[in-house]
């Protein structure tokens, strides 16, 4: 990984090892439209048009820039429906990186998710992890399963200087696996790193302890790796043990002592797609005959072909420290931005993006009132820009109907990789400065439709009161005809 230093120190920023040489405009509406575009959205992110937003950051999930060879290699497609030369470069690329050999292809993560549930998840049955994220949830309660979770209490800080804040709590891990039985354990998930707690990553150390514990016990341990590569990152980065470890000695001592790896291809390696792979062929054969009945056939698990070139050239380049690193240096500086400005920001900076701390941002908002949904409205209607919900509104419902109310209500700002320019970053941390300068303006807002299941994806939501229009009529006063 390169070390650039900048003759004048009050120059030194991120510096990008690639060029940018394809481009797509951009708009940026008057903030009048942008307040009557949130709210035809039902102040839901997810259901503004992509021609309404200036910066998306909703997600880095099959958002991010491509490289020239990716592109290329999409070039080569063996579109066959069995037989496939491009499902072979697809195997050949998982076995570099991760040393495996059994492969199923799904058409993303969250369709891996759903064939392993399928598999393993019986109604009564628990699935342990560090922490869960929305849709892995919803694929084990639909079948009747229970998610635990045992992330160390580090991770629910929101600030600290702990380098590994998702990792799991080894002796709570052990304790409910005696407490349930082991037959009762449908699989151990490790997220590497968590996503609903700011993108904080897992140690190297931790992992193998979490599978050695599993191997103990005889429970499944399952690796979800999409968003590995960042994890990898800080690993180099902050864990003594792999700053002389290569990036493909990390990946395979992981799937090594894994039963079974899944990612989605969308966030590990910047394609499309997604993969379950495993050292045992037993794993991969109890998986295989859901491919066919909710996927596609076995060399291509319902993906595009095109897309799984780029998969597979996108896998290589996961092994590369110059591709890996530009994400997570982008997001730490813009984390430092937002708190040189004093602005509650989860630290240390994880992977995914810049998380704000909202029960920080709106104190006084109770949780029913959904205090990150609101900050994300306020900054799309200060900016432009489209973050996501990570908080209440992303959990779902008990069954009796109450309201589950999350460890941590958070905005999350993603950074997709090798999308945004550094003067971009610096305008997004501008106006989150002054949506919290003018955050007394902010409201809360209440359900017009909420789905019963993944309500963060489409549900709607209106302002309590008229504290949106207030804060475009402040805007304005501020910033004159500026957009």
């Amino acid at each position: 990984m390169s070390n650039v230093k900048f003759y004048q120190p009050e120059h030194q920023v991120p510096l990008e090892m690639h060029k940018v040489r394809v481009v797509q405009k951009l708009t940026l509406l008057p903030v009048e439209e942008r307040l009557r575009a949130i709210q035809d959205a039902g102040n839901n992110t997810f259901l503004l048009q992509n021609k309404d937003i200036y910066m998306d950051m909703l997600t880095d999930s099959g958002v991010n820039g491509m490289t020239d060879l990716q592109v290329a290699a999409m070039m080569q497609a063996d579109d066959s429906y069995a037989g496939s030369e491009t499902f072979n470069r697809v195997k050949a690329a998982v076995k570099e990186v991760f040393g495996t050999d059994n492969v199923l292809p799904a058409h993303q993560g969250r369709a891996c998710e759903n064939i392993l549930a399928e598999a393993y998840v019986k109604p009564g049955m628990v699935t342990i992890m560090n922490f869960h994220f929305t849709t892995t949830k919803a694929h084990i309660t639909r079948l009747g399963g229970e998610v635990i979770e045992v992330v160390n209490k580090k991770g629910l800080l929101p600030q600290s200087d702990d380098p590994f804040k998702g990792d799991f709590d080894l002796d709570l891990l052990r304790a409910t696996i005696e407490q349930y039985g082991p037959e009762k354990v449908a699989f151990v998930r490790i997220e590497a790193g968590t996503n609903l707690i700011g993108g904080q990553p897992v140690s190297l150390e931790n992992m193998l302890a979490v599978a050695d514990i599993c191997h103990d016990y005889g429970v499944r341990s399952v690796l979800d790796a999409s968003l590995l590569q960042d994890n990898v990152y800080f690993m180099k980065t902050r864990e003594a043990q792999c700053k002389f470890m290569t990036t493909k000695e990390i990946y395979h001592l992981l799937a090594a002592k894994c039963d079974i790896v899944y990612f989605s291809a969308r966030k590990l390696g910047f394609s499309r797609g997604g993969i379950i792979t495993s050292v045992n062929p037993k794993f991969t054969n109890e998986m295989m005959e859901y491919v066919p009945l909710y996927e596609g056939f076995l060399t291509y698990g319902g993906m595009e072909v095109r897309s799984m070139e780029a998969m597979a050239q996108g896998l290589y380049e996961s092994l590369d420290m110059e591709y890996i690193n530009q994400g997570p240096e982008f997001i730490a500086y813009l984390v430092k931005e937002l708190d040189d400005y004093g602005v509650p920001v989860i630290k240390p900076a994880g992977g995914l993006g810049a998380h704000l701390n909202c029960s920080e941002f709106v104190p006084k908002m109770p949780h029913n009132k959904y205090p990150a949904a609101a900050v994300g409205a306020a900054l799309y209607i200060a900016g432009g820009i489209r973050g996501m919900e990570r908080g209440t509104v992303s959990e779902q419902r008990e069954p009796d109907g109450t309201e589950r109310y999350a460890e941590l209500e958070l905005q999350r700002l993603a950074v997709p990789r090798r999308v945004f320019t550094l003067s971009q970053i610096k305008y997004c941390a501008d106006r989150v400065k002054w949506v919290w300068d003018n955050r007394n303006i902010i409201g809360g807002l209440k359900w017009t439709y909420e789905p019963s299941v993944l309500r963060f994806f489409f549900g709607r939501m209106k302002e309590i009161g008229h504290w949106q229009e207030d804060l475009a009529t402040k805007f304005r006063e501020d910033f004159g005809d500026s957009l």
